[in-house]
């Protein structure tokens, strides 16, 4: 099952690697504002044993050029390569309505509209086209599909699952046109 949203970690970032000899780091940000990634207190490691006292610098090729308090070489920044930075659920607002963080949806239980088991939520992707979401099925094997209301009518936290429509026959759902997208959820403004 997911983590209750209040105890979840939520990954804000990853450090890709080095920036020159001096101790400078590259950090990947997946927060919508690039520079939230420190907006919610200095991040963790995804134990939460190691805190990192980030500075940005400034922006790189999508990334940032951040320092890091203690870290003083190439040497030392190498070695954290591929570190992914977490933050506190507790620490981010709230969400907007019908809009959800990543990690409150990752493990929830997937149901088809009549109640009954199909999986979990195993991987949420942005690929450009808007959020898609991936669900490990019971049966076996995985299914991927847009993170819509026609897809994804309901995403209910509090009773812990989601509602999936595997196949749809109205090509107008939600009251679309045809060729026309239906309405996406939303991730979190604080956090893809």
């Amino acid at each position: 099952m997911a983590s209750s949203p209040a105890t979840a970690r939520v990954c804000v970032g990853t450090i890709t690697g080095p920036h020159g000899v001096r101790g400078l780091i590259r950090v990947k940000p997946f927060t919508v504002d690039p520079a939230g990634i420190t907006a919610y207190g200095p991040p963790t490691d995804e134990a939460g044993r190691r805190r990192f006292e980030l500075t940005l610098m400034n922006a790189h090729k999508g990334q940032w050029i951040a320092r890091i308090d203690g870290i003083a070489d190439r040497t030392a920044a190498e070695a954290l390569a591929g570190t992914r930075l977490y933050v506190e659920r507790g620490r981010l607002p709230e969400p907007e309505e019908d809009a959800y963080y990543h990690a409150d949806l990752l493990g929830l239980p997937a149901r088809d509209p009549m109640g009954r088991p199909i999986g979990r939520v195993r991987a949420l992707y942005d690929f450009g086209a808007g959020d898609v979401i991936e669900l490990a099925l019971d049966a076996g094997g995985t299914a991927t599909l847009p993170f819509s209301r026609a897809a994804v009518p309901e995403v209910d936290l509090a009773a812990g699952h989601i509602v999936v429509v595997l196949e749809t026959e109205d090509p107008k759902a939600e009251g679309t046109m045809p060729g026309e997208p239906a309405p996406a959820h939303r991730p979190a403004e604080a956090v893809r």
